[in-house]
C-alpha cells in the first residue's frame, strides 16, 4: 500500500475528475469512491438484492440494475429510508476502498471522494486536497453538463459541506476558476510536494 493517501474532494463540478486525470498522467494510482459505490450495488450483488428486498421491485430496472432515480426519490422523501441505505452501503464502500488502497503501487495514491468530509472519511487519508471553485462557476458547469436547472444545482450545493468548511479542513487547495494550463501547473507542484513527503 502507498504510505501517503491524498483525499481529493470538492463541490459538484469543481473539476475533481480533471485534476485526478492529470495526477493519473504522472502514474499516480486512483481509487474513486463513486466508482466503488456503483460496484457494491452492481447487478447480481448481495447488496442489490437487500436493497430490492427492502424497497420493493420498483428500485430494479428491466436489465436488473439499480434504478437510481426511483431510489433517490424514495430516500429523498424519507429520512429513515436514507439512514437504512447509508447504514448498509457506507461500511461496504469503506471496506472496498480500503482494499483498493492496499493494492495501490504508486509512491502515493489518490482517493477521489466528493463526499469525503460529509461521510467522515478523513481518517482514511493522510492529507486532504480540495479542488475549489466559486459557486457561480459550479452552477454554470453543472447546468451545462447535466442539463439541470439552476435551482436543482443550488440545492445540491446546499446539501454538500460548505465551501468554507472544506477549505478549513484542507491541507492543500487547487483553485479551479481558470485554464487547464493553470491546473496542470498546480498539479505538477503538488505532485513534486507529495513525492518529497514520501519517506525513503
Amino acid at each position: 500500500m502507498s504510505q501517503l493517501v491524498i483525499g481529493l474532494t470538492g463541490g459538484i463540478a469543481s473539476g475533481k475528475t480533471t485534476v485526478a486525470n492529470i495526477f493519473a498522467d504522472y502514474g499516480v494510482d486512483i481509487v474513486d469512491a463513486d466508482i466503488v459505490a456503483r460496484e457494491v450495488v452492481a447487478c447480481g450483488t448481495p447488496t442489490l438484492a437487500k436493497i430490492a428486498e427492502h424497497f420493493g421491485p420498483s428500485v430494479i430496472c428491466g436489465d436488473r440494475s439499480l434504478n437510481r432515480s426511483v431510489l433517490r426519490q424514495l430516500i429523498f422523501s424519507n429520512s429513515d429510508h436514507k439512514q437504512w441505505l447509508n447504514d448498509l452501503l457506507h461500511p461496504l464502500i469503506r471496506q472496498e476502498i480500503t482494499q483498493q488502497l492496499k493494492l495501490a503501487t504508486s509512491p502515493y495514491c489518490l482517493l477521489v471522494a466528493p463526499l469525503l468530509i460529509e461521510n467522515n472519511m478523513q481518517n482514511m487519508v493522510s492529507r486532504i486536497l480540495v479542488v475549489d471553485s466559486v459557486e457561480q462557476t459550479q452552477v454554470e458547469r453543472t447546468m451545462q453538463r447535466d442539463s439541470t436547472s439552476e435551482q436543482q444545482v443550488k440545492s445540491i450545493i446546499a446539501a454538500q459541506a460548505s465551501r468554507s468548511k472544506r477549505l478549513t479542513l484542507s491541507d492543500d487547495i487547487i483553485e479551479n476558476n481558470g485554464t487547464i494550463n493553470g491546473l496542470t501547473n498546480d498539479v505538477k507542484k503538488l505532485h513534486d510536494k507529495y513525492t518529497a513527503l514520501i519517506k525513503p
